[in-house]
Order: structure tokens, then sequence, then C-alpha cells
């Protein structure tokens, strides 16, 4: 059994802001059978799609995107990743607004003491196995592995998530647009067949601070000073968007995400953070990498819960170490970080574009090169 929906209310969370998905998280969306119910929505070039870096004068230029980055990352929302699970799933019962109170371990079993958020009704279970899918600050964590504090890391900064109704004036409807300022940013992820969806991100050095008053006041402040018709369009759809992510960014830490019989997955075990681009990625290899071990050692759960953690963990510790990079890419620590960014992003799409365009003249050069006069 898994960990339960800790929100109240007897429904699915639907919806949700951009995810982008690498290779492994597509091999892991094939291993475990949703692929053919992933929804995609990578807007096409050729329909005019284009990234917008937005400068300090609010001139726009042409810019290198999420999605241009190596391994060509799939765009895909949060829901739409939910919604091929939910419809690929089968003889598993769902039971939301649950959430562990209690587990105790046995040699042979595991005691879970559940709570319905609803009504408040406590039940005990017994089950072989339970896994903590919960997120960043999961209970099934901090029951059995100890305190949150013991396993996140602080990274002194914020995020805010959230679909936009509609796109930021006078651009095309699937262009993607950067602001990326000292300490501060904001972006505009674009979708082929969807409204964009939108991320402010700042740093921050008292993070208890920014859960006080209102966020959208909150936002407010922080981003102002920051005149640019899509900073404004961007913070007023905040006011109307019917939901958002609104949270402090840490990564999970952990020696070993299993015990005898309780294992961690996905943001759970490791959450690499927004920054990593790797969240959505990690959690799908995860969930495939422990349904393979526990295929492949049924009857040795100690050897099952070995072999996924020796298979996974160099992967997630690579992705780990390379999100502070990546955190600069999307939110610059000063302004000579942010002068440092614009100038290796204007390399990279330099070198990329004369990559491309020797690739779109490769079958001419042989008989080019071996032409004599």
């Amino acid at each position: 059994m898994d960990a339960g929906d800790r929100r109240t209310g007897a429904e699915r969370r639907t919806g949700g802001y951009f995810v982008g998905l690498f290779p492994e998280g597509r091999q892991a969306a094939v291993d475990l059978g949703i692929a053919d119910h992933l929804h995609t929505r990578n807007p096409e070039r050729a329909a005019g799609a284009n990234s917008w870096s937005v400068d300090r004068r609010g001139r726009r230029s042409p810019a290198l995107g999420f999605l241009d980055q190596p391994g060509g990352p799939a765009a895909v929302l949060r829901g739409d990743i939910e919604a091929a699970l939910w419809q690929s799933i089968a003889g598993v019962e769902v039971r939301f607004a649950t959430t562990p109170v209690e587990i105790t371990e046995g040699t042979a079993e595991v005691q879970v003491l559940l709570e319905n958020a609803d009504t408040g009704a406590r039940y005990r279970e017994s089950v072989d196995l339970v896994v903590g899918a919960d997120g960043m600050r999961s209970s099934v964590r901090r029951i059995v592995f100890g305190p949150h504090e013991d396993h996140l890391t602080t990274w002194n900064a914020m995020i805010c998530a959230f679909q936009l109704k509609e796109q930021v004036p006078s651009y095309e409807a699937s262009d993607s647009i950067i602001i990326a300022r000292a300490k501060r940013a904001v972006w505009v992820f674009g979708l082929a067949d969807h409204a964009p969806t939108a991320l402010l991100t700042y740093r921050t050095s008292d993070i208890q601070e920014q859960f006080s008053g209102s966020r959208v006041e909150r936002l407010r402040a922080v981003f102002s000073g920051m005149d640019d018709p899509v900073v404004r369009h961007v913070l007023d759809s905040l006011e109307e968007a019917p939901d958002h992510l609104f949270d402090s960014v840490h990564q999970v830490r952990m020696p070993r995400w299993s015990t005898r019989r309780v294992v961690l997955v996905g943001d759970a075990a490791w959450c690499m953070n927004l920054y990593s681009g790797m969240g959505a990625t990690s959690s799908l290899r995860g969930g495939a990498a422990l349904g393979s071990a526990l295929q492949e050692h049924p009857d040795d759960l100690a050897a099952a819960l070995d072999a996924y953690e020796t298979g996974l963990r160099p992967f997630i510790t690579k992705h780990q170490r390379t999100a502070r990079l990546k955190q600069q890419m999307f939110v610059p620590s000063s302004r000579r970080a942010e002068a440092l960014r614009s100038v290796l992003v204007g390399l990279v799409r330099r070198i990329r574009g004369r990559r491309l365009a020797t690739e779109a003249g490769g079958p001419q050069a042989p008989a080019l090169s071996g032409t004599s006069r």
C-alpha cells in the first residue's frame, strides 16, 4: 500500500503545472505500461513556437527554453501523468483522504494505523510492504525515518507554479518566455494544445517569513520593480488561478530509502526539486525500478529493496548534484551570475545553431569534399 492522499475531500488532484519528461522518464512510462495514455504537448517549431528572453529594457530576443535541453524533454502537465497512471491501474483499491498515523514493522508484516481526514475515523491494516510515495514532506518518512529536518536540505528559495488562463498578450499561444533576474525570475512555459503555465521563483534568506500573509501580495512585493507586461500579466493571472503550488525549495537526502518492510520512492526519498527538472522523470523511473526489483526477487524482500536502491541511486545522486547549477539558470544568485548566465545561454544557442546547420547540410558534404579543381 502507499501512503495515501493527505488532502481532505474524496477526489483526485487533476491539473497542475508544467513538467518535462526526459528519455529516462519516457522509458519508465513504457515500462510502467502508461505510455499509450500519456498525452504530450510539445509545440511544433514549424508552427511558430519560440522561446523568448526579455531583458531589463523589455526587449525580447530568441532564447533556449526548457524544451531545448539535451534529451529533448516531452512537455506534459502534472495532471497528464496522473491521468495516465489513473487509466492504467487495475485491481487496486484507492482510498482518498487517508493518511498513516502509526507504522509498526514486524518480521512478517507491517501494522499501519490509518486515519480518514474527513471523518477522523482510525483503523488498522496489516500489509506486506508500505511504499511511501507521499511527497517531499512525507508522512511515511517522518514516522519511520525521523523528522523532516533530518532529511530536508534548505535552498533559500521559493517557487510558485500555476496555470495561466491565457497567454501573455503580444506572444504566440505556444511561446515560452524567460525573465531571469538576479534573485528572482518569471518563466512562462508554452504548450501545444493548452494555455501556458507559469513559474515565479525567487531567493530569500527567511523562508518562514514567506508563508505569512497573502501569497499574492507577497509575490507582488517580491517582484515589484520588474515593470514588464509579462510580469504584470503573470501576477494578475495568479489572482484568478483556481489553484497553485507555493512552497519553499528543498532536496531530500537520505543514506537509505528503505527499512525492513517500508520503502520510499519519488520526492519522499530523494526530492531533486523543481530546478533539477528531473522530478517527474526520477519518480517514474523509481516506480518502475521498484516494481522490477520486486518482480525479480519475489521471495526475498531484502534483496529486492537492495537491488532497487543499488540500481537507482547513482542516477539520483548525479541529478541532485547538477541541480545547483540548474538553479543558476532558473534564477541567478546575483547580477554577476545573471550576466554570466546570459553569456552562457547565448554561446550555447550559437553552438547549437551551427550544429543544426551542419547537420542540415550533411547530405551534401561528401559531394563537396570529393570535388577537386
